[in-house]
């Protein structure tokens, strides 16, 4: 396929990574508040491997994206993998601990139902933000990369507003695309085009709901 050069342009501006970092970061120290009841682990050991994986990240990159580097990709998908599967783990525990009888205290589950919620956001918040059109390398105009097709067509993207030519989405933008998501279940004001994106939209569904029903089973089960 024959490269399509970008525009030549003069602004200074690079795509900020500094919000994507902050979210995981904080995501990964509320994973040490995950209650031992639903995770027999001790609750350092994910949190300290999504931690591994994050500091050559923001080593290379600790505001803006600037250095980009091949196997760089490779770590954020795998901090990705590492975030989405430590969800699942805990929404594991968590079933199993309603479905054990020990499901007696009710601050426990919320409190766990929470923490996974909150996660699940936050991982396909930055999932979206690393897939979408090849990546923040691939989006920016500034980076000489080929940009590829939009996977996911945001309301900006065909508005005549003035003010709006060439809007970019930022971090912000997939956060919340995956908070609406995450809580309607289904996309709202931003469509999913491609294969991919459905997929990664429809398994943050899945957990979401999952998580959601548990609460929502015991809610039951006590009144």
């Amino acid at each position: 396929m024959t490269k399509v050069p970008k525009p030549a342009v003069t602004s200074t501006r690079h795509t900020r990574r500094w919000p994507a970092s902050l979210a995981v970061l904080a995501v990964l120290g509320l994973q040490l508040a995950v209650p031992a009841a639903v995770v027999p682990l001790p609750r350092w050991v994910l949190p300290a491997l999504g931690a591994a994986l994050l500091v050559p990240l923001v080593w290379m990159n600790p505001f803006h994206l600037r250095r980009d580097e091949p196997w760089l990709r490779w770590v954020e998908v795998a901090l990705l993998a590492v975030l989405v599967g430590i969800n699942a783990l805990y929404l594991v525990g968590l079933i199993f601990f309603l479905t054990s009888g020990q499901a007696n205290d009710g601050a426990v589950l919320v409190k766990a139902a929470v923490l996974i919620w909150t996660t699940n956001v936050v991982a396909f918040g930055v999932w979206f933000w690393e897939v979408d059109r090849g990546g923040p390398f691939a989006r920016a105009p500034e980076h000489e990369h080929e940009e590829e097709r939009p996977d996911l067509l945001f309301p900006q993207m065909t508005s005549d507003v003035p003010g709006w030519a060439g809007w970019l989405p930022g971090f912000t933008d997939y956060l919340y695309v995956a908070f609406t998501n995450a809580t309607a279940f289904s996309p709202t004001d931003t469509m999913p085009l491609t294969a991919r994106l459905k997929i990664l939209m429809a398994i943050q569904s899945i957990i979401a709901l999952l998580t959601v029903a548990v609460v929502a089973a015991r809610a039951v089960n006590v009144l």
